[in-house]
């Protein structure tokens, strides 16, 4: 490896030190009703949007709230000696991805049946230390 490179390649690690991340896979709740609750805390002080998520009344944010609170613990493990409080953990980039669609059938009048699809979603938070 030459040295550029390896100057680049420890660059990019010391940048992604202050960064954790935690995902939840196969969420049996639809994308949209997920990504309502996402949007109010995207861009937060971590725990600002603690706060936000205890105290709404959806059934998603009980579920962003536990992700959240292990990405937390992600940063922690990663940045040993370092207390969340003093970095300024800021929630820099939360997706939600559609997952896959169980399909049923739901019987309907004169014989028919009507196709019900049970949507999930992936859910990735990017946590990051805020620069001053």
């Amino acid at each position: 490896m030459g040295a550029r490179k390896r100057n680049t390649a420890e660059a990019i690690k010391e940048e992604l030190k202050s960064t954790a991340i935690a995902s939840l896979k196969n969420c049996p709740t639809s994308p949209r009703k997920m990504r309502l609750v996402a949007d109010t805390v995207r861009g937060k002080d971590v725990f600002e949007a603690l706060n936000v998520l205890r105290f709404n009344s959806r059934e998603a944010s009980g579920r962003l709230e536990k992700l959240l609170l292990s990405a937390i613990a992600n940063w922690e493990a990663k940045n040993e000696g370092q207390r969340p409080e003093e970095a300024n953990l800021i929630v820099r980039e939360i997706k939600v991805d559609s997952a896959r669609m169980l399909k049923r059938l739901q019987p309907a009048p004169q014989g028919r049946a009507h196709r019900i699809r049970k949507r999930s979603n992936h859910v990735t938070i990017i946590v990051d230390s805020a620069k001053n």
